[in-house]
């Protein structure tokens, strides 16, 4: 049989009063079936962002004490099925960035054609398009 494989799984979370991260995990194990390669979670306060992924499935990916460790009542949560590039932890989402604004993290589902235009315009634009406080 041919391995289970679909097109990734993105979801979003905003509540100041839920446990945002563990919202983010239960809605990425729904997802799962949309991707099997890699899971990340990007979490912030308001304040700071932090981004945890890693390669494997998302009960793999996120156990109690990564679950514990992010904070925030804002989050974007991305399961992986790779269409094109390698099932890599540089490839897995969400991508982290940050600009003179403030940062951002982008999980998406599909190819971005332009990304080297957007790393040229966020750079042009003062931002840092290396990846900033990922957890592994």
């Amino acid at each position: 049989m041919a391995e289970v494989k679909d097109a990734c799984g993105v979801v979003g979370v905003f509540s100041p009063r839920e446990d945002v991260p563990r919202l983010v995990y239960h809605a990425l194990y729904a997802l799962q079936h949309r991707g099997q390669e890699s899971a990340g979670m990007a979490v912030s306060d308001g304040d700071s962002m932090v981004v945890f992924k890693e390669l494997g499935l998302v009960a793999q990916v996120f156990d109690e004490s990564v679950l514990q460790s992010l904070q925030g009542h804002v989050a974007v949560g991305h399961v992986r099925y790779s269409t094109t590039g390698a099932s890599s932890w540089n490839n897995a989402q969400p991508s982290y960035k940050s600009a003179p604004s403030g940062q951002f993290a982008l999980a998406h589902n599909g190819n971005l054609v332009n990304s080297n235009d957007l790393r040229d315009s966020l750079e042009l634009a003062g931002g840092d398009p290396t990846p900033g406080r990922a957890l592994r």
